[in-house]
């Protein structure tokens, strides 16, 4: 399977999105943990990112509330599972990964759903910036806890955050 890619800037700095030539499989964003460079067999085709391109502009600019992109993200059955429960999460809003586990059906499973949703390929798309610790903390994010401070600040005052800025 061809890997296709293209880079593009955001608020929160340059994203690396991915795809199949269908559907959007990773978005990672610089010195994020998990995070990928470019593999020496990727083509870079960025025709094929206008969608997902126009779509993360309008979230930066306050504009877009809920993506509407085909994504194909690479996951256990357990991390599927919770990443599509993310989606449910509305702009603007946090749950708890003890909520979530308890919505899976068991409290026991707060540190697997705290894995799986470290592990989502997609942030932003399928927001894990929205999972909170118990206590309203903002516990651990791939992407760094500066830019997950920064992506629900920036859903809370709908657009108007700024820009943000590695330390």
């Amino acid at each position: 399977m061809t890997i296709f890619y293209c880079r593009i800037p955001s608020a929160i700095g340059e994203l690396l999105l991915t795809g199949d030539g269908t559907s959007l499989t990773r978005i990672y964003m610089q010195k994020q943990k998990y995070g990928s460079g470019v593999a020496p067999d990727w083509q870079r085709d960025a025709s094929l990112f206008k969608e997902a391109k126009r779509q993360l502009d309008a979230y930066f600019a306050g504009e877009l509330t809920q993506f509407d992109l085909p994504l194909a993200p690479a996951g256990t059955e357990f991390q599927q599972t919770v990443w599509h429960m993310l989606l449910d999460i509305p702009y603007g809003g946090t749950l708890s990964y003890g909520e979530l586990a308890r919505r899976l059906g068991s409290p026991k499973l707060t540190r697997a759903v705290g894995a799986a949703n470290g592990r989502n390929p997609l942030s932003i798309v399928v927001p894990c910036h929205r999972v909170i610790g118990a206590d309203g903390s903002l516990t651990g994010y791939g992407g760094g806890v500066e830019r997950k401070r920064w992506l629900l600040a920036h859903e809370a005052s709908n657009g108007e955050y700024g820009q943000f800025e590695l330390f």
